[in-house]
């Protein structure tokens, strides 16, 4: 669901300029809304989600690493997001709403402000990676999504309203053993593991007056929640030891380790707070040493570092020729 954010964005063909940090920025998709990218474990391939073309919203594809071969493997049905490669290099999971209906769940209300539907029909498919479906692995009664893994042992981190609130949750590749990893009331999202399975982040919203918290529950009771405050937190991958990361009382999210977990790179538009332009940072653990990645001016966002360490693949609106239109780049990263 992050996509939602590019909607926020109204596309610019604005040059811009990077960081130090990225050279050789390769476009991969050209046209519609691209977003969420995520690289295979063998570094190979890259699978994200994409509305194009005949779709009218997001359906998960799978590419090679220098754009081609583009085609769809989930259903078609219903809406998708935020895929993601198993350690088998063979396997994809991913939620989806296909089982509530063919067509489209219907956007959310903006008439009650920036808001992001939390569809309560989207569940968590394990997926063979030519796209048939082997099993559900997270069904609870409301959204289950936002699904990510740790290929060095398995586990899956996830976000679930099976608490009855928008938590952090853990399970074995094959939905077993399900645990839940945050409890405080209020969105968590976005969760990723660094890749020695040790620390885990994520974004969240933690409503902390009377208003504010009924506020967020008289949106979650329409499945509906507003993302335009969102900190970044760090905590051991069992939820202990919990910090706040971010306090800049903007929208920060998509956040990712450097291979070699020191560092947290994520999207924000702090230089331009309650704005449609966002930009990738990188930041120390303990919320120092805060670094301006990208220069693009629009939308830049889900960042993820290669398995070799190498290469950086993000979304952004860099470049594009349409109102709306969000692509996938990669670039060398130093």
């Amino acid at each position: 669901m992050h996509k939602y954010l590019l909607y926020l964005v109204a596309a610019v063909s604005l040059l811009g300029q990077s960081s130090s940090h990225l050279a050789n920025i390769k476009q991969l998709t050209f046209g519609g809304q691209n977003a969420e990218a995520y690289w295979a474990p063998d570094g190979k391939r890259i699978i994200f989600q994409s509305t194009r073309d005949k779709l009218e919203c997001d359906q998960i594809f799978i590419m090679n690493t220098d754009g081609s071969d583009q085609h769809m493997v989930s259903t078609g049905k219903g809406r998708t997001t935020c895929g993601y490669f198993l350690a088998d290099n063979k396997h994809i999971l991913y939620a989806s709403t296909h089982e509530a209906g063919d067509a489209c769940p219907p956007s959310a209300d903006r008439s009650k402000g920036y808001v992001w539907a939390v569809y309560p029909s989207y569940d968590i498919y394990l997926a063979s990676d030519d796209g048939k479906i082997q099993k559900k692995l997270a069904g609870a009664p409301g959204y289950d999504a936002e699904g990510t893994v740790n290929w060095k042992t398995g586990k899956i981190i996830y976000t679930s309203m099976e608490s009855g609130d928008l938590d952090l949750w853990e399970m074995n590749s094959d939905g077993s053993a399900k645990k839940q990893i945050t409890k405080t009331e209020g969105y968590d999202g976005g969760p990723v593991f660094s890749r020695d399975a040790k620390k885990i982040t994520w974004r969240a919203n933690h409503p902390a007056t009377p208003e504010t918290k009924k506020t967020y529950h008289d949106l979650l009771s329409e499945n509906l929640t507003s993302p335009m405050k969102m900190e970044l937190f760090l905590a051991d991958a069992d939820g202990k030891n919990v910090k706040q990361i971010t306090n800049f009382g903007c929208a920060s999210f998509a956040p990712t380790f450097t291979p070699d977990g020191k560092k947290i790179l994520f999207s924000s538009n702090k230089h331009n707070c309650d704005g449609r332009k966002f930009e990738l940072y990188m930041i120390n653990l303990d919320g120092t040493g805060l670094e301006q990645v990208t220069d693009f001016g629009g939308f830049t966002a889900f960042p993820e570092i290669s398995p070799d360490g190498k290469k950086l693949v993000f979304a952004s609106d860099k470049d594009a020729k349409q109102r709306y239109e969000f692509n996938i780049f990669t670039a060398d990263w130093k």
